[in-house]
């Protein structure tokens, strides 16, 4: 059965409204209703949960492989989840479904559609707090060597700098404009 809502000013047949009979099913809470997915990503349910798995699965792939020392391990795992995170967070641009924000999120990374740029956010506070932990648990299993501190020590700014609010949609020296 099928009627029409009464608005004033606007033509009767604008608004139709279906009515399903008793038989049929409404796929309720399998469609999103955001413009643009990569806003809200990381605070869906379970993700963080997901993201620390992932790297403590990377931290024990590496310390399967048995020429590896624990250092060795710490850093590694540490520069791969930064380089990792400043790719996709960083680096690549635009979005994977399809948006109808007519091409605005083309031109952004997605630390930059992240909770639609809001600074300071939950997610944004996890996905800048998990590197500087993994610094530390890094720089702690090394035994604060020199070689490794540094190396740790310019992943760390590497994967950090760019997270700051001053940088937000600034691309230096041009690179990575369009």
């Amino acid at each position: 059965m099928s009627g029409s809502i009464s608005t004033p000013g606007l033509d009767k047949q604008a608004f139709l409204i279906v009515v399903k009979g008793a038989g049929d099913r409404m796929n309720v809470g399998v469609a999103h209703s955001e413009v643009n997915p990569n806003t809200r990503i990381m605070n869906s349910r379970g993700i963080w949960l997901a993201y620390l798995i992932l790297v403590g699965i990377l931290h024990v792939v590496l310390l399967s492989i048995p020429f590896f020392s624990i250092p060795v391990v710490w850093t590694l795992t540490h520069v791969i989840h930064n380089s990792a995170m400043y790719w996709f967070l960083h680096t690549v641009k635009g979005t994977p479904f399809e948006t109808p924000d007519q091409g605005k999120a083309r031109l952004l990374t997605h630390w930059e559609q992240m909770d639609y740029g809001i600074q300071f956010t939950s997610s944004r506070k996890f996905l800048t707090i998990t590197p500087i932990i993994l610094y530390m648990l890094a720089s702690f299993y090394t035994k604060y060597n020199v070689v490794h501190f540094l190396v740790n020590t310019t992943s760390l700014l590497t994967a950090l700098i760019p997270k700051l609010p001053q940088l937000h949609g600034v691309r230096i020296f041009g690179i990575n404009k369009y």
